[in-house]
């Protein structure tokens, strides 16, 4: 086996690498060093997460010495794996029919009955390798050859929870109702995933997997089992809140993230715009972090039902409050039946709202952001709809922070984005640099805040180099085999299949989410001491407001 390598993806995260195969110890020497490391992790480790053969940790650049963490991976590398006997989770699994409707096509390709292929995918112990795309959604391996099958030529659109699926040589269960591509031969009533349980995944990096066949009724879940999330606190008569009169085009709530768990497939999520989104929340005296509203492109339309301090900072969509402009980075007082109107967009994407108190929502495994394909946070893990009461915390105290001169992220038109090279940099010759430098991008209609697809350009890769699936990386430039890059944002998933090129610097991000299809946005490449300085300056001024 060759030695690890470290490498640098953007300024807030390191990969460490492991041999480039899918291999039960190769697998187990990755998971071994993500448990060592995060016994020794220095405060502003915000995530550990181990894949198929490398180990990803994303940090705060602020609060880290990148160097002294690069020590302590190395070291975590040498970890041996884990000489006890791992789990070993029987899922109890229906086949064919309506809950296995690929069972007979793949059989027919096989060569062989129905019967033998379930044999053939019940006859083997998988292991976990990783877990990525959904909440709780497993990566096993390694299936029988015999079975092994391609992902669908057309993605079905609705995949139902429990579904159980084959691509390539690859086994794995749909945690949740969800678009999917891979071959549905059975279903299981296990919950693979809920947020109310500790831990939340059912599946870990290491466990082993048996399928077991079943009879069709006990695909039916259990009554007993309640994945949702908390219900939403009432609103008492008297009580602090806001009444959505009007959603907007995609209104949601957003704070700082959900660090911590994608090593269980949780995307981060959390306001694109972070730079903003601190902002609105000093301007009402709230702390950092708090919950509050991202209004994308069309704002909402929201009666204050209570006296209040609200905020709105971001991206300019003309924000009225009963009529009047409602300035930017500043705060303004309402009474009780105010009304919080947007009108056309005049730069930028997104608009943060703040009110003081913050939204009074769950957290739900540490954070009330929302993403809306895991169902997770906010109101019930979607988008606010017409007619929705949101809670609100106490009345805060403090006045808040005056009006601030701060330059707001939001630009008008386009963007010139700062990256560093990597993680997977050396999967593309130098000329592929050269082009991403001199090219104007135009992000695309099918762009949202999982990432942005960009047109214009289309980046070479060198001949013959192919990766396994790894870690994500936010503000990385995934780079597909059509060559028109995209561009990861806060909902990505948290594991992919495609090289990612360069990493824009964290001092950009907000600027990047500003962004909206139609937009253009060109990259160069800086140091990272560059970044960091970048993002000192930027830190500074945020400091300054709270």
């Amino acid at each position: 086996m060759s030695g690890p390598v470290i490498r640098e993806a953007g300024d807030a995260a390191l990969l460490l690498e492991l041999d480039p195969v899918i291999a039960p110890e190769v697998n187990a020497r990755a998971v071994a060093a993500a448990t060592a490391l995060r016994q020794e992790a220095p405060p502003g480790v915000r995530d550990v997460v181990p894949t198929y053969r490398t180990v990803a940790v994303y940090f705060d650049p602020l609060r880290v010495d990148v160097d002294g963490l690069r020590r302590a991976l190395e070291r975590a590398a040498q970890a041996p794996p884990a000489s006890t006997e791992s789990r070993t989770i029987e899922v109890p699994t229906v086949y064919g029919g309506a809950a296995g409707p690929d069972l007979d096509a793949l059989a027919t390709t096989a060569g062989l009955s129905a019967a033998e292929v379930v044999e053939c995918h019940t006859g083997t112990t998988y292991r976990v390798y990783m877990l990525g795309f959904l909440p709780g959604f497993a990566y096993l391996g390694t299936v029988d050859p015999r079975i092994a099958a391609p992902r669908l030529a057309s993605p079905r659109l609705a995949v139902p929870a429990g579904s159980v699926g084959i691509a390539g040589r690859q086994t794995g269960i749909y945690p949740r109702l969800s678009p999917g591509g891979w071959r549905i031969v059975g279903r299981t009533a296990l919950t693979l995933f809920d947020p109310a349980r500790t831990p939340a995944a059912l599946l870990r990096p290491g466990d082993h997997v048996r399928f077991v066949p079943v009879p069709a009724a006990s695909t039916e879940p259990d009554p007993q089992v309640d994945d949702r999330q908390p219900p939403v606190p009432a609103l008492a008569p008297a009580a602090r809140g806001v009444t959505v009169l009007s959603a907007g085009l995609l209104t949601t709530v957003q704070d700082e993230g959900r660090w911590g768990h994608q090593a269980s497939g949780v995307p981060v999520a959390g306001a694109l715009d972070r730079v903003s989104a601190r902002v609105a929340n000093a301007l009402v005296g709230n702390p950092r972090g708090t919950p509050m509203l991202e209004a994308t492109l069309v704002g909402p339309e929201l009666r204050i039902d209570c006296a209040a301090r609200v905020a709105v900072a971001g991206g300019d969509l003309d924000a009225r409050l009963d009529g009047r402009p409602l300035p930017p980075h500043a705060p303004s007082t309402c009474r009780a039946g105010s009304v919080l109107r947007f009108g056309a967009r005049r730069a930028g994407a997104r608009t943060y709202i703040a009110f003081d108190g913050g939204l009074a929502l769950p957290r739900i495994l540490g954070s009330a952001s929302t993403h809306v394909l895991s169902g997770l946070g906010g109101l019930g893990g979607r988008a606010l709809q017409t007619g929705d009461r949101l809670p609100l915390g106490p009345e805060q105290g403090a006045p808040g922070t005056p009006r601030v001169e701060i330059v707001s992220p939001a630009r008008p038109g386009g963007a010139r984005l700062r990256v560093l090279p990597g993680p997977q940099d050396d999967c593309f010759p130098e000329a592929a640099f050269e082009l991403l430098e001199r090219t104007r991008f135009t992000i695309a209609p099918q762009s949202d805040r999982m990432g942005y697809r960009l047109v214009g350009g289309r980046l070479p890769r060198e001949d013959g180099r192919e990766m396994v699936s790894d870690a994500t990386v936010p503000g990385a430039l995934q780079v597909p085999p059509s060559g028109e890059p995209i561009l990861l944002m806060c909902d990505r998933q948290t594991t992919g299949g495609y090289p990612q090129m360069v990493t824009v610097i964290s001092a950009d991000l907000p600027v990047a989410g500003q962004l909206a299809p139609g937009d253009w946005v060109e990259f160069e490449r800086c140091t990272r001491a560059e970044a960091l300085a970048a993002l000192i300056a930027q830190e500074s001024r945020l400091l300054a407001l709270e």
